[in-house]
This record gives structure tokens, sequence and C-alpha cells, in this order.
């Protein structure tokens, strides 16, 4: 009696431990890849599309006539600051990395001198009136020196969902203008849209 009832009980601890093992987390590998490949898992907005946008949409805005109508009037490089671009989407965006790969593209353009954004030149400032009593005379920034920006890059990203049985398509509208401080007049509108499709496979048991 007493060996089959350790049979039983080595038997029973068997299945427990087949049990534990097949309701495991799977283990978790880790590849590394190149910074700028494309990977696309979820399906939602993410870095390659927000350093694709701002690569082509700021090679178009570098393209239009604005930009050579104010060298020839003005006979210098227009300034330009990226103000706020509003998520209006169904999803949560940051976008703080589309903004950056915007004014990285500016900047190495070559063609437009640039300023930084607010959060910025509020941060600047407070170093500069820091200066003017803490800094030695020779070395401290002058206040009421800055310069000005002529042209100010803003805009939106949008999205509409439409899905049916597993399948799910999803279409980014990202809206850009380039508007004048002096004037406020718009020199520039562009607009670029992303569409994903996105295929969700049902379990099966």
């Amino acid at each position: 009696m007493n060996q089959y009832r350790t049979r039983s009980t080595v038997l029973a601890i068997a299945i427990m431990l087949i049990i534990i093992t097949g309701c495991a987390t799977p283990s978790r590998t880790v590849q590394r890849t190149a910074a700028d490949a494309q990977i696309d898992l979820s399906g939602r907005w993410n870095d390659t599309d927000a350093r694709l946008v701002a690569e082509e949409m700021i090679d178009d805005v570098m393209a239009r006539p604005w930009l050579s109508r104010f060298t020839q009037a003005q006979n210098r490089e227009p300034v330009v600051i990226v103000g706020d671009v509003r998520n209006l989407s169904s999803e949560h965006i940051d976008t703080t990395p589309f903004i950056r790969d915007m004014e990285r593209e500016l900047i190495n353009s070559g063609m437009v001198r640039f300023v930084a954004g607010e959060e910025a030149r509020a941060q600047i400032r407070r170093e500069r009136m820091d200066q003017q009593t803490q800094a030695d005379e020779a070395t401290v920034a002058r206040l009421g020196a800055e310069t000005g920006a002529d042209f100010m890059l803003q805009g939106s990203i949008s999205s509409t969902v439409d899905a049916i049985d597993g399948m799910r398509a999803v279409a980014y509208q990202i809206n850009l203008e380039l508007i004048s401080i002096q004037t406020n007049e718009k020199v520039w509108i562009g607009n670029k849209e992303i569409k994903k499709l996105i295929e969700q496979r049902r379990a099966r048991w």
C-alpha cells in the first residue's frame, strides 16, 4: 500500500511539474538592430514614421518658393522655429521625437537659421539672468540680444481607424504649416498620409 501511495505521489508531482512547465512564461530573446531599421510591431505610430515623415516634409518645405523669395528680399537666410505639433489622433503619440527630427533636418539643410523652442529659451533666459549677477562681466551674455525668428513651423497629427474581423486599417494624417511671425501669412502648407493594415490572427485552441 505504501509503495502504491509513493508511486501515486511521484506521479502527481510529475504531472504538476509538466503543467507548471507548460504554463511558464516563454524565454525572451533580444536582438540588436540598426538604429534606422524599420520595425513595426504594433502598427502604431513609431520612431520610423517620425523620422521618414520629417525628412520628406522638410525636403518639401525647403524646395518651395517662399525660401528664395525671402532670401532675395532680405539678403539673408530665414530664421525658423518649430512650434507645437498637436496630437489629434486616437492614440497616445509623443510628438517630441517628431519635432526633434524636423529640427535636425532644418538645421542640416544649411538653408535656414534655427532658434531654440519655447522650453529651451526659458531655461537659457534663466541662465542669462543669473549671469548678470554671478558671472564675470567680460563673459556675461547680454540681455536683449536674442535672434528673433521669421517663421514658425507647426501642425498636427490625426488618425482614422477602420476595423473588421481581425483586420484594422489605420491612416495617419500629418499636417504642417509654415507661418510668418511678422505678418501671420502662411507661406507653406504640407501634408503627408501614412496608411497601415494590421492583421490580428485569432488564437487557436
